[in-house]
């Protein structure tokens, strides 16, 4: 029986299998070339899957040297060295996005229709005073986090606000994360609350992605991320099941706290403790700065983010305490 299905399955197969290694024996091709996207080649020996729409994205190096070396002519398919096929038959094609001055945006971790100025008139003093039982201990288990991180980073306010930022950015994905889950269970719309909580997220991360333009973390401070985000996702994230107007209330209280950490940022930065570097190019982009922006600019804005994110959570939080629901409010979809 298995020796009948065996003569089936070399019978439709064999064609196809012993045509390409003939071609191969014959010294037209090699395996590799079979195996890189050659259309044609594939729609005469394979004819399985349509490679009509295959795309292909190159992705030059930045090297100056290299680009030179393929633009001052040289021997033919110079201009091509260096360069790598990123091959897809799916027809997704890479988007080629300018800026408005027409000059190529080269971020693909944000768009330009994200970016944004940050409204720096925002109130940094306002503050909730803790009046219940869970605020209260919202607000001591916050100032009790705040202990050891003084005592570990000191007075090097780069590679706090990196950490600060690998803790910030948790609390929104999070949330997010579980009011999604609250909407499909429920069938029901979240208010826009989703959208919110990931904006958040996603903000605290491209605060990281700037500071590591300015901290280059060491390597014991990325095993200290490492174990601090495995603790505080998941304590937060029970937290959130049992309460969510106290998990939101300890994220104010956690802005607050980073408020206040960007304010002595930006004292040793007008004392001369800290040298006011350009601005890194991420941050310029993102948070449309000047083109001679400094790093001051960038904790500036980074302080004003920290305040918004302190009044949505403060917001949400009580929302929960009038024992209404998140979906109930509409949510501050951009609040920047």
């Amino acid at each position: 029986m298995m020796s009948c299905y065996g003569a089936k399955v070399m019978a439709l197969a064999g064609p196809r299998l012993f045509s390409i290694n003939a071609i191969v024996r014959r010294g037209a091709v090699s395996h590799r070339h079979i195996l890189q996207p050659n259309i044609a080649l594939a729609a005469a020996t394979v004819g399985v899957r349509d490679f009509s729409k295959m795309t292909f994205e190159k992705k030059k190096k930045t090297s100056e040297s290299q680009s030179e070396k393929g633009s001052s002519g040289g021997e033919a398919g110079q201009g091509n060295k260096g360069e790598q096929l990123i091959v897809s038959y799916w027809g997704v094609k890479p988007m080629k996005i300018t800026k408005e001055d027409g000059t190529e945006w080269k971020w693909s971790c944000f768009r330009p229709w994200e970016t944004y100025k940050a409204d720096l008139t925002i109130d940094l003093k306002k503050h909730h005073v803790p009046s219940t039982l869970p605020d209260k201990l919202a607000y001591w288990t916050v100032k009790s986090l705040r202990w050891p991180t003084d005592l570990f980073f000191k007075r090097r306010y780069g590679c706090r606000a990196m950490m600060l930022e690998t803790v910030a950015a948790v609390p929104g994905m999070v949330g997010g994360m579980l009011v999604h889950c609250k909407s499909l269970r429920r069938f029901e719309q979240s208010g826009g609350w989703i959208k919110a909580l990931l904006e958040e997220a996603e903000n605290e991360r491209m605060h990281l992605m700037t500071f590591m333009e300015v901290a280059k973390p060491n390597w014991y401070e990325r095993a200290l991320v490492i174990a601090v985000q495995g603790v505080f996702f998941n304590a937060y994230f029970l937290g959130y099941l049992i309460s969510p107007k106290f998990a939101h209330r300890m994220v104010g209280y956690l802005e607050e706290e980073a408020i206040h950490s960007y304010t002595e940022f930006l004292k040793e930065l007008d004392n001369g403790n800290i040298e006011n570097v350009p601005a890194p190019a991420i941050a310029i982009d993102y948070w449309r700065l000047e083109a001679d922006a400094t790093l001051r600019d960038v904790v500036m804005v980074v302080r004003a983010d920290e305040a918004h994110h302190r009044d949505v959570n403060h917001y949400a939080s009580d929302i929960h305490y009038q024992g209404r629901e998140l979906k109930e409010a509409p949510a501050p979809i951009g609040y920047h």
